[in-house]
């Protein structure tokens, strides 16, 4: 009776002659040192890049990146099932002593009223 490794041989048949390995004289620790910065192709696949640019970031303005900030910083307790300016009022209250700068972007400037994370979670 044949023993299951030399079925498994000539089922999965070998073929070690003419395959040869390319010989580098880079060792793979050097190639690993190429680090990844924004500009470089490393980052941005070619699906990525349309007209010469990432197109990883959204389009908003600086006010918008501050709420962003805002909303991330859980200094002022969380953010979800509340509007931006109800955060800053509840932080206000409680003493955390939110930037001024906000409230400003909020009551002033024609800026979304809803956090980053509504409608997301």
């Amino acid at each position: 009776m044949a023993t299951a490794s030399s079925n498994m041989k000539g089922f999965y048949r070998q073929r070690k002659s003419g395959i040869t390995k390319p010989t580098s004289t880079k060792s793979k620790k050097s190639s690993l040192h190429r680090e990844a910065t924004l500009g470089s192709d490393i980052t941005q696949p070619s699906a990525l890049i349309s007209h010469g640019s990432p197109d990883l970031k959204d389009d908003y303005d600086k006010h918008e990146e501050l709420l962003r900030q805002f909303d991330m910083n859980m200094a002022y307790g969380p953010c979800l099932g509340m509007s931006r300016l109800a955060r800053w009022d509840r932080a206000q209250g409680l003493g955390l002593n939110p930037p001024k700068e906000i409230e400003g972007l909020l009551k002033g400037e024609k800026v979304q009223s809803a956090c980053l994370w509504d409608g997301h979670i």
